[in-house]
């Protein structure tokens, strides 16, 4: 055991510590007294733990473009179930035509699916190539998840806005007397 300074040994005497602190606290100075500094790390070093911090993000950033592409595909298979197990059977042969982007395309339906197309109740949507008819409560479950795949939604267009305006009140106020019926066929 190192030896005591005085002031250990008057602490001691007096009762407020013990001889295992004492020695403690000798062995600790002798410690620090005959102990080496720490280390400056040298470049390679450096370099080596900034190697690592990089590849440390680099990891990161993959992991997280994985966890993202696995969530937008599993957001697609979703889409698809809905559209799957809620699609309307399509039959008939009237056309029914709708803009898709650019394009215009056409859907064979009878009268008892043109009306809720109209009405907004049926909305067509993307599956693959093709499209579906899918009823307004899985429209809005897809909306939710993709809202790209919907091709044409009357109902929603409606819901936002009761009467498109152009603009300019007089001319709302006269055209307004004049009724446009919505199951135009063109």
């Amino acid at each position: 055991m190192a030896k005591a300074n005085p002031l250990q040994e008057q602490l001691l005497k007096a009762g407020l510590v013990k001889k295992s602190q004492v020695s403690q606290a000798a062995r600790e100075q002798v410690k620090a007294r005959h102990g080496k500094a720490p280390v400056a790390p040298t470049d390679s070093q450096r370099e080596a733990e900034r190697l690592r911090a990089e590849k440390a993000e680099r990891d990161r950033a993959l992991e997280a473009e994985r966890k993202e592409k696995n969530r937008l595909q599993e957001l697609q298979a979703q889409v698809r179930q809905i559209i799957e197990s809620n699609r309307v059977k399509r039959e008939g042969e009237s056309e029914y035509r709708f803009n898709d982007g650019t394009l215009i395309r056409t859907l064979l339906v009878n009268e008892v699916l043109r009306r809720p197309l109209a009405a907004g109740s049926l909305v067509i949507v993307r599956l693959g190539e093709g499209f579906e008819l899918v009823p307004r409560a899985a429209a809005d479950k897809i909306r939710e998840r993709d809202p790209a795949v919907i091709v044409l939604d009357n109902g929603k267009d409606r819901a936002a806005s009761a009467e498109p305006s152009t603009g300019n009140a007089e001319d709302d106020a006269y055209y307004a007397q004049f009724q446009v019926p919505d199951d135009l066929i063109w």
